[in-house]
């Protein structure tokens, strides 16, 4: 589904004493299949923008669409519970969310409340469980038994049972340790690819935005600050520390070595290895001369 965002602002308890414009004339287009990676410090607009996409708050100026959807001020989706059924949120935490007495019952949660029948719910969650990394032998337990690391794969398996064409990502890694982090990621991303889903990642980790998105865009107090490409975004250091964010560490890196050695290699979002490679014949071809 792509998701548009046309002239966008929100204003909290708009027309009181404490109005606030969390968002501010924003617009920008995501296409059906897209990676993109949402970053900004706390107050730049992200959650706010992140509660449009599933029309848990509209716009109080200008319009978002997603698919056929579309939401303004004075108008909303005349099925606004298909819409929520099409995009998945994953938020911070989500095992706080947990409550059925057996992981099999939260996950079947999501669907049921959309009206999908019990035979399709349970075929979904036997596709599932592999794919969040979850045995069968757990179905039956409850999900307050599980580790913290299992209570989070339960709780993402009863967003995706839902099938959404969206995938909404809110920080979901916090609080997991670097092999959690990765671990959690790497499942995302293969979801991503395999489904053909529009994956939306807000997230403060910039190696994980330069990792797997397609494009990038930069939130500051409530407006676009940036978007773009990450090999076009994250190399303009000097305007990311403006809004204080880190450049990532590959780039860094790249810098470093080109003051060093007075060689410049280009980031192009090539893995570690290919890193290797490229300063190895640059240096090699230095040696030989």
């Amino acid at each position: 589904m792509d998701i548009t965002f046309k002239n966008v602002s929100y204003i909290y308890q708009q027309g009181s004493p404490f109005a606030h414009k969390a968002l501010d004339d924003i617009s920008f287009h995501i296409p059906t299949g897209k990676f993109v990676a949402i970053i900004g410090h706390t107050g730049s607009g992200k959650s706010t923008l992140l509660q449009h996409l599933n029309g848990l708050v509209r716009p109080s100026e200008g319009e978002v669409s997603i698919g056929d959807y579309r939401l303004t001020n004075d108008e909303k989706p005349d099925n606004l519970k298909k819409l929520r059924s099409k995009v998945g949120v994953v938020f911070q935490y989500p095992e706080h969310q947990l409550f059925e007495e057996t992981v099999a019952k939260d996950i079947a949660f999501g669907p049921e409340n959309f009206g999908v029948d019990k035979a399709a719910i349970n075929e979904r969650i036997q596709q599932i469980l592999p794919a969040v990394g979850l045995g069968e032998e757990l179905l039956e337990r409850s999900p307050f038994d599980l580790s913290g690391g299992q209570m989070r794969r339960v709780a993402i398996a009863g967003v995706l049972a839902t099938q959404p064409e969206v995938l909404v990502l809110d920080e979901p890694t916090a609080g997991l340790d670097p092999r959690g982090q990765k671990e959690i990621m790497e499942m995302f991303y293969n979801m991503h690819q395999e489904q053909g889903l529009t994956t939306v990642l807000v997230t403060h980790s910039m190696e994980d935005a330069v990792k797997y998105a397609d494009h990038v865009l930069i939130l500051n107090n409530g407006g676009k600050y940036m978007e773009g490409a990450p090999e076009d975004v994250f190399t303009r250091s000097d305007a990311l520390q403006e809004v204080q964010l880190d450049v990532p560490e590959i780039v860094q890196f790249l810098t470093r070595f080109e003051e060093r050695f007075g060689k410049r290699i280009p980031f192009h979002r090539q893995s570690i290895g290919e890193l290797a490679e490229e300063m190895e014949r640059l240096l090699g071809r230095e040696k030989t001369r």
